[in-house]
């Protein structure tokens, strides 16, 4: 299981949200590079890097940061946040980023998303499938849609996605452990995902119960910064998993 550290930008800082509230913002670094070379620095090879500007203002904001830390670091990238056209991805890709997820795009303009699949290929596009009570939410996680999780990804997955990023929002930045039902449920009822688990990891035992369930990778976040899980941990956890 791929062991992938987020980064969330807001002004060009590293900042946490519980639960995708802005007003919760919390600043834990004014310098992403310095996190993520961090990261680099124990043996993790993967970044997701959340532009939150971006998913506030519909479109791609902090390229320059994605830029940075591609130019300066090996680190494999994975770029999200208020990705809404076709430039928006051109950007995104030129900047460095390996892999764009798209969320609320997929919800809204299904065709301009299924467009991309086609465009950029699908191991480069990610549907991000974040949910509140089972149902996609969208924007930011501020509005919630008609949209059941798991017939939405299975639609999805029909046009061509394989990798999914699904965040439980009650469990995101709570420190209260993820959804292993959740994610146990999506697995069984859909079994050639990528599934990479996000939200809610707090403490590192819980990592090798996802890698049981199934999980392609998880994302860790505010468990990091809070000390919970150190990133001598992660090492130890990388080098024993090859």
């Amino acid at each position: 299981m791929r062991i992938i550290p987020a980064i969330d930008i807001i002004d060009g800082q590293c900042v946490r949200l519980s639960k995708g509230d802005y007003s919760t913002k919390k600043i834990y670094n004014e310098n992403p590079l310095e996190i993520a070379k961090q990261y680099e620095d124990h043996g993790i090879e993967y970044l997701h890097l959340v532009d939150l500007d971006g998913a506030k203002a519909s479109h791609i904001v902090n390229h320059k940061v994605l830029e940075t830390i591609a130019t300066k670091t090996n680190l494999k990238i994975d770029f999200g946040g208020g990705l809404k056209t076709d430039e928006d991805l051109r950007i995104a890709f030129e900047s460095g980023a390996g892999q764009i997820t798209g969320g609320s795009i997929a919800v809204k303009k299904p065709d301009v998303f299924k467009s991309w699949l086609t465009k950029f290929g699908a191991d480069k596009i990610i549907l991000g499938a974040d949910a509140n009570n089972e149902k996609i939410a969208i924007s930011g996680w501020l509005e919630e849609s008609d949209e059941e999780l798991i017939p939405f990804v299975q639609n999805y997955m029909e046009d061509g996605v394989s990798y999914v990023i699904c965040t439980d929002i009650a469990k995101d930045g709570m420190l209260e452990g993820p959804s292993f039902d959740l994610y146990e449920k999506m697995l069984k009822q859909l079994p050639k995902v990528k599934l990479i688990a996000s939200g809610g990891i707090s403490q590192f035992d819980e990592l090798p119960k996802l890698a049981e369930l199934g999980c392609e990778g998880t994302i860790i976040g505010k468990a990091i910064y809070e000390n919970k899980i150190s990133l001598k941990q992660l090492e130890n956890y990388i080098v024993e998993s090859i």
